[in-house]
């Protein structure tokens, strides 16, 4: 048990690496695979312990960046997350013992992300395989299977390549060949990208993304939040100055980040004159991140179309606000025991919006800051018609860190996923323009005052990936499910039968035998 651990360890530590920083998602099939042979022949009730060497390896590195919010926060975050591998060892030791194991196994490191990406307190989808692959040839397959799909291809290789390591003689060279296959189909999405049709595109508009970066050391967007208001309105203004000198064509609507405004612009007479005079000044509608009062005990997280002339229209809210950093589940039970949870007064409340935002006549589908790394929000809003996807992100937090390029990639997969531009704009980094094939148009340094813009192209075809919906997670559930049946009920009987009652059970031979079979130690 001791070297499967430090195996298990080693391979989720070699996992992490398939992500930003180091972005070697060549490592993943080798890291599942080694997640399957460290707790394969285990009984479930000792697999889980390699598969929580295993999740501590690869949390604790991949989310590192939460240092940021306090060591504190890190370890809960990285050890809650590795519990759910600790549940995927077990799971996968008692999958094993199927005669398509490597089938059953996929789906269920696949239906465990998609069950740690909803819960608890709507999950923390970090991590993620497919995630990993945003600049790979893998990639092309997003339009067509989703992201959900992608992580299935990863994690099929993973065990494929396990199941040609165990193998032996003519088995092997099956293993072997079905490998091969399947990186064959995961690679033939690049010879057929998908692509719209002509009567699918709506034509091109002008964006502009507006990054006016935070004062200070740059990681406290409450340090001087009205100078992060006024950095917005002094980029747009240097952008409708641009534009009158004929240096820029106008655009058709401007993208502020979140937390452009960190007090209600409808309270506040300076925030919301603020907001005036940029909107004024550049003549389209500006969607300005803002948090909005919603009485005493909570507020709203939200992206408003503000009209230089009706003012505040349409508005979207964060579906995903962070537990325990814009709202405290159970407040009247942590907050009095955990003092920096009294930094957060009010509770942020999930919006429900899935129809997309009419900017300058255009559906848009917005998503605030940690929504992009979530399926349902932008999957339901690019199915109701969005033809154009924006993000609004508030990354200051996190600015001196690899939270940025993680989110970033995630972002762009995003567009690849719906088959749509990206718009995205960051408080101090990353703001971008991303095509529909992942590729970054233009892009803004990050800790910069200035403004990234753009023509787009306006598409209305849905992909396959939005169609199906939750679908692909849904059924590599029930395989999951179906699995377990298949494997426990013949275990059941077979071990009913080598335990009858008229049979000792003191035999150390007997013994021997059993504690090989399933993998542990005789007695």
């Amino acid at each position: 048990m001791p070297l499967r651990l430090l195996a298990a360890l080693g391979c989720g530590v070699l996992l992490s690496l398939a992500f930003e920083p180091v972005t070697l998602p060549v490592v993943v099939p080798f890291a599942v695979a080694g997640f399957v042979l460290s707790v394969r022949g285990l009984r479930a009730r000792s697999a889980w312990l390699p598969g929580l060497a295993f999740g501590i390896g690869f949390q604790f590195v991949l989310i590192y960046w939460m240092r940021a919010v306090g060591t504190d926060a890190w370890i809960a975050l990285a050890t809650a997350e590795a519990a759910f591998l600790a549940l995927l060892g077990s799971l996968t030791a008692v999958l094993c013992r199927h005669r398509w194991w490597p089938l059953w196994t996929a789906a269920a490191w696949v239906a465990v992300e998609v069950w740690r990406s909803g819960w608890p307190f709507s999950g923390m989808p970090w991590g993620r395989l497919a995630f990993a692959t945003v600049d790979t040839p893998v990639s092309d397959a997003l339009p067509y299977v989703s992201a959900v799909g992608v992580s299935f291809l990863m994690a099929l290789s993973g065990t494929l390549l396990a199941w040609v390591v165990v193998a032996r003689g003519r088995e092997r060279r099956t293993a072997a060949i079905v490998l091969v296959a399947l990186v064959a189909l995961s690679l033939l999405p690049s010879l057929v990208p998908w692509q719209p049709s002509a009567e699918d595109e709506e034509g091109a508009i002008r964006v502009v993304a507006v990054q006016g970066d935070v004062p200070g050391n740059g990681d406290d967007i409450l340090y001087d939040y009205r100078q992060v208001t006024q950095n917005q309105v002094d980029v747009t203004q240097d952008l409708a100055a641009d534009v009158a000198a004929g240096d820029q064509p106008e655009p058709d609507f401007v993208v502020w980040p979140e937390n452009s405004t960190a007090v209600d612009p409808f309270r506040d007479q300076q925030t919301n004159s603020a907001i005036w005079t940029a909107s004024h000044a550049i003549g389209v509608p500006i969607l300005v991140g803002a948090i909005v009062d919603a009485g005493p005990d909570h507020v709203l997280n939200q992206g408003i179309v503000w009209d230089p002339v009706t003012g505040a229209g349409d508005r979207y809210t964060k579906r995903h606000p962070v537990p325990y950093g814009e709202y405290i589940p159970g407040r009247k039970f942590f907050s009095r025991q955990f003092g920096r949870l009294a930094d957060i007064p009010r509770d942020m409340l999930s919006g429900t919006r899935s129809e997309p935002l009419r900017i300058a006549g255009v559906p848009v589908a917005d998503a605030i800051c940690f929504d992009v790394a979530y399926d349902d929000g932008i999957f339901a809003q690019v199915d109701r018609g969005a033809e154009l996807l924006t993000v609004q992100t508030s990354n200051a937090t996190f600015i001196h860190t690899d939270q940025v390029e993680q989110q970033f990639a995630i972002t762009r997969l995003r567009a690849q996923e719906a088959g749509r531009w990206l718009v995205v704009a960051s408080t101090n980094g990353i703001t971008g323009i991303v095509a529909p094939d992942g590729h970054v148009e233009a892009e803004a340094g990050q800790r910069t005052k200035t403004y990234v813009a753009g023509d787009v192209q306006l598409i209305s075809a849905t992909t396959p990936a939005v169609w199906m919906g939750p679908w692909p997670g849904r059924v590599l559930l029930g395989l999951t499910l179906l699995g377990l049946v298949l494997a426990l009920v013949p275990y059941r009987r077979r071990e009913h039968q080598t335990r009858r009652p008229d049979e000792s059970t003191n035999d150390p031979h007997r013994d021997r035998e059993s504690a090989l079979e399933t993998g542990g130690q005789p007695a």
